[in-house]
């Protein structure tokens, strides 16, 4: 199942049933677990761990330094979880400081010519669509969509189940459960009800989630009066993870956009 013209080092560590295609490149200091399969062309260079039953397809580069003039040829990491998939020309860089990693959560799904910068987080489930772009230190919540040709600012971070639309670029946060609108900058559009009902949420969450979100963009408050009073109005739940998240926002939180939108109703 190992192709004779692809080159493997002999410390690298390979797990039962890989396949690897021909002119595939695995570096020393690779793990590559059980019944993985690295298509042509793909590059799997040092300090990469990939749990068992990935798919990485041609051309992709896992594992190359990062693209930060800060990084001074340290050891750090990429850390993948159990099946993910990984399209072509997928780049995935290590971390920037020493003892660092990019990480990505199990079942990720990254569509051709995405980009995970150095120190990126990935939840479970995480989407990246087409020519997605992270900058470092990104994180990303579980099952969260970021589609085609989205550019997400370094350190920003994207809540749980949020999606964002096509093109449209953040230098903020989004909250949990929230779109931000396409070819918009800072903004979102409402909340993701098809996402939300598609992850099993009952009517009294997304009911609670709607609330959380007419505080925080619709009631007229400041954010940290908004986020008082989902705290105030709700002891737990998805609402109260929307307020921890708003509260730990580094860089501030996107703005809603002023179109109307259904999915906020």
């Amino acid at each position: 199942m190992i192709h004779g013209m692809a080159l493997i080092d002999p410390a690298a560590k390979l797990g039962n049933n890989v396949a690897i295609g021909p002119f595939a490149v695995i570096e020393r200091d690779v793990e590559i677990g059980d019944g993985c399969v690295i298509g042509p062309h793909a590059s799997i260079l040092r300090h990469t761990t990939m749990g068992p039953g990935c798919r990485v397809h041609a051309g992709a580069v896992i594992g190359d330094v990062p693209q930060d003039t800060a990084f001074r040829d340290v050891e750090s990491f990429v850390r993948i979880g159990a099946n993910c998939v990984i399209r072509e020309g997928v780049t995935i860089h290590r971390g920037t400081k020493p003892g660092t990693a990019t990480e990505i959560g199990d079942g990720c799904f990254l569509m051709a010519f995405s980009h995970c910068a150095h120190n990126v987080r990935l939840g479970p489930g995480v989407i990246l669509a087409n020519g997605a772009l992270l900058g470092g230190y990104v994180e990303v919540g579980a099952r969260a969509f970021i589609s085609g040709n989205c550019m997400l600012h370094q350190f920003t971070r994207v809540g749980r189940l949020a999606m964002m639309s096509g093109g449209s670029g953040i230098s903020k946060d989004v909250p949990p459960f929230c779109t931000a609108r396409g070819l918009r900058v800072n903004l979102v559009a409402g909340l993701n009800v098809t996402g939300l009902r598609r992850a099993g949420f009952t009517p009294d969450q997304r009911g609670q989630i709607k609330e959380a979100f007419r505080l925080l963009y619709r009631a007229g408050l400041n954010v940290g009066q908004a986020v008082a009073r989902i705290e105030q109005t709700f002891d737990s739940g998805p609402a109260r993870e929307m307020a921890e998240f708003v509260r730990n926002a580094k860089r501030g939180i996107c703005g809603r956009d002023a179109a109307p939108d259904n999915g906020a109703e």
